[in-house]
């Protein structure tokens, strides 16, 4: 497991019964995540004083209580980064800490390369992965089906302080997208992608992972420039073992272009017990 340890602004403190006690800078969040099945002794104080717990219904979805002040949004950095959070629906606060690996992995190859690169994000989310490739040098088009998302990811640019660096904000189905840029000729040495387990579309079309993820590898091998870098893939899909998303790339990527694919479960160390919790998986095609 590759475990995302550098941060300083995010703590996961401790985890037990179903949810994550942690901070975000000074706010203190308790949060439900399904795979935390052990039952563990909460003796940390602060599970009985965060400033807001977010309490999933019966009958679907949630909300959030607060206890405390808990800012409109507020900024947290990860080294050279820095993102906007908030409480926002369904639990999440618009960040996956866990991330950061990936973020120091593209950054450190993007910047050992020595030339211009050109990333292609997709499902890009609030633009952790865009704001880390436009801080090491590249230029990014970022594409995501939510407009919201995309207007998130601005801001956190305009935070990091590379909003006027070469960047495109997309919003569009990301299937669509990469066929329309194979159609235009378009090339791109960096593709990165963290699909949804399950989502829809800007106009209403559905993405289930398991049945669009191999199409969509093989779109974007086609847009693949002539001395690429780097293929991501990420997922927080429970079935989709990372050896899969190794395969997809390993049968799909290396028989063309060579290079070399690995992958990883990828994770958060947990401050009260010295463990880690994995939190999703990564496969990479890198070229030699």
């Amino acid at each position: 497991m590759r475990i995302a340890d550098k941060w300083q602004d995010y703590e996961l403190i401790d985890c037990s019964d179903g949810e994550r006690l942690e901070r975000w800078g000074n706010t203190i969040l308790v949060r439900p995540d399904p795979q935390v099945i052990w039952k563990t002794e909460k003796t940390n104080p602060l599970w009985r004083q965060p400033h807001a717990r977010y309490l999933r219904s019966n009958t679907g979805g949630g909300r959030w209580t607060f206890y405390k002040d808990v800012p409109g949004h507020w900024t947290i950095g990860y080294g050279e980064l820095q993102f906007n959070i908030k409480t926002m629906g369904f639990k999440h606060t618009g960040l996956f800490p866990e991330q950061a690996v990936n973020w120091d992995r593209t950054m450190e190859l993007i910047r050992n390369a020595d030339r211009e690169i050109r990333v292609l994000n997709l499902f890009a989310y609030t633009g952790g992965a865009t704001v880390a490739a436009l801080k090491a040098g590249a230029s990014v088009v970022h594409v995501d089906a939510s407009k919201g998302m995309v207007t998130w990811a601005k801001e956190n640019a305009v935070r990091t302080g590379v909003a006027d660096r070469p960047v495109r904000w997309i919003v569009d189905d990301c299937l669509k997208f990469v066929q329309r840029e194979q159609r235009r000729g378009n090339r791109y040495d960096v593709i990165i992608m963290d699909p949804p387990s399950y989502g829809r579309g800007p106009n209403g079309e559905v993405w289930t992972l398991e049945d669009k993820i191999y199409d969509l590898v093989q779109n974007c091998i086609k847009l693949l420039s002539d001395d690429p870098l780097l293929m991501l893939i990420n997922s927080y899909t429970a079935g989709l073992a990372p050896s899969v998303m190794q395969y997809i790339l390993g049968t799909g990527v290396t028989p063309q272009l060579g290079g070399s694919v690995e992958c990883d479960e990828i994770g958060l160390p947990v401050t009260e017990s010295g463990m880690a919790l994995p939190c999703g998986a990564s496969a990479f095609w890198i070229s030699d």
